[in-house]
């Protein structure tokens, strides 16, 4: 095996390589198991779907944590609760495992608006991920939390990422906003920023507050998240399922998650299978985003280029494996933009390991 050390690069190029790969795979199953016009595909509907594979993702994410112990937080101090010794830092994990049940579920139900287009909403939710990242920092740098500056070539890649995730709005098409007519989709998308928002916020106050002598201790972070996100989506879950005896809510979205319970849809369990490779994306991604030395825009950057490298990839061998559509042209003109923002990123790696090699031997 390649080993590294925690915040190297070659540590940062595995967790690239593994969000990659796992990304890829959930996202060729994505496509088998929904209408995507793919040639082969089951067609089970998007709704029935998301609530199979997120079981499975998240089962797999809690049944890691739980093994390997990872719910016990090496924190800055313990304090007592009901006569529970707990970590201080569970006063914000709670709130970013309630973000996480909000993220995971939003961002496929924007996929289940038919009739209308939602690339600009995917746009949308992914150049705001880059720059709530960017604003993050300004934040933090103010408020005397992060005390490490970003560099320019960051700040370029920043606008590359931008370019790549919005080169989709050149190609608009007539009724592509009609979703900002829905109030639905409206509120699926806005709490979908907010949520990540809150939840990068959160991961960089934790990793920028260590106290002296105490590690950054990320799997700790990802094991008390993933558990109160598994709470909150149970949670989530208990109320959508009862939404229409309770709140009258009729929408298709909820009586098709109720149905997909009541009335589990043919390879059900093959669908919540499938969930495992999502589960494995949260290790990368999270560990992605709280990389140790760096700064949230660059950690930002890396995690959402390697997604987007790693969309257009699915696409190509699901048209190769399952008949769907090649890349279109302005999906290869992202990939461009993606590989001129990853080549600045690179420029600001070799920086950043130089600045920390130096503090190390100061």
């Amino acid at each position: 095996m390649w080993k590294t050390t925690e915040g190297s690069t070659g540590r940062l190029i595995q967790l690239c390589v593994g969000y990659f790969i796992f990304y890829v795979i959930t996202g060729i199953s994505a496509k088998y198991f929904t209408p995507s016009g793919a040639a082969v595909c089951l067609n089970m509907e998007q709704i029935a779907y998301m609530a199979y594979n997120t079981l499975g993702g998240m089962v797999t994410a809690l049944l890691v944590v739980l093994v390997k112990g990872w719910y016990k937080l090496r924190s800055n101090r313990m304090i007592t609760v009901v006569g529970l010794s707990l970590p201080e830092e569970i006063s914000y994990i709670i709130p970013s495992g309630f973000m996480t049940a909000i993220i995971i579920p939003a961002t496929t139900l924007m996929y289940t608006f038919r009739g209308m287009s939602v690339m600009v909403a995917m746009v949308i939710m992914r150049a705001s991920v880059i720059v709530i990242s960017r604003l993050v920092d300004s934040v933090q740098g103010a408020q005397g939390i992060l005390q490490k500056k970003v560099y320019k070539e960051e700040n370029i890649a920043v606008g590359f990422a931008l370019l790549a995730a919005g080169v989709n709005l050149f190609w608009v098409q007539p009724g592509d906003f009609d979703f900002l007519q829905n109030t639905a989709a409206v509120v699926i998308l806005s709490s979908y920023i907010v949520a990540y928002a809150i939840r990068i916020y959160i991961m960089n106050y934790f990793k920028n507050t260590r106290a002296k002598g105490v590690p950054l201790d990320n799997n700790g972070f990802f094991g008390l998240e993933q558990i109160f996100a598994f709470i909150s989506v149970m949670l989530l879950t208990i109320l959508f399922f009862n939404a229409q005896d309770w709140f009258g809510w009729n929408a298709s979205q909820v009586l098709l998650f109720k149905t997909s319970i009541v009335e589990p849809q043919p390879l059900w369990g093959w669908a919540v299978v499938s969930g495992t490779a999502f589960g494995i994306v949260a290790f990368f991604s999270v560990f992605l985003f709280m990389f140790k030395g760096r700064t949230a825009t660059f950690a930002g950057l890396v995690n959402r280029l390697t997604s987007l490298a790693a969309g257009t990839v699915a696409t190509l061998f699901s048209a190769f494996l399952l008949g769907a559509k090649f890349p279109k042209v302005h999906e290869w003109i992202a990939l461009v933009f993606i590989l001129v923002a990853v080549a600045f990123l690179s420029i600001a790696e070799r920086k950043r390991t130089a600045e920390l090699a130096k503090a190390s031997t100061a």
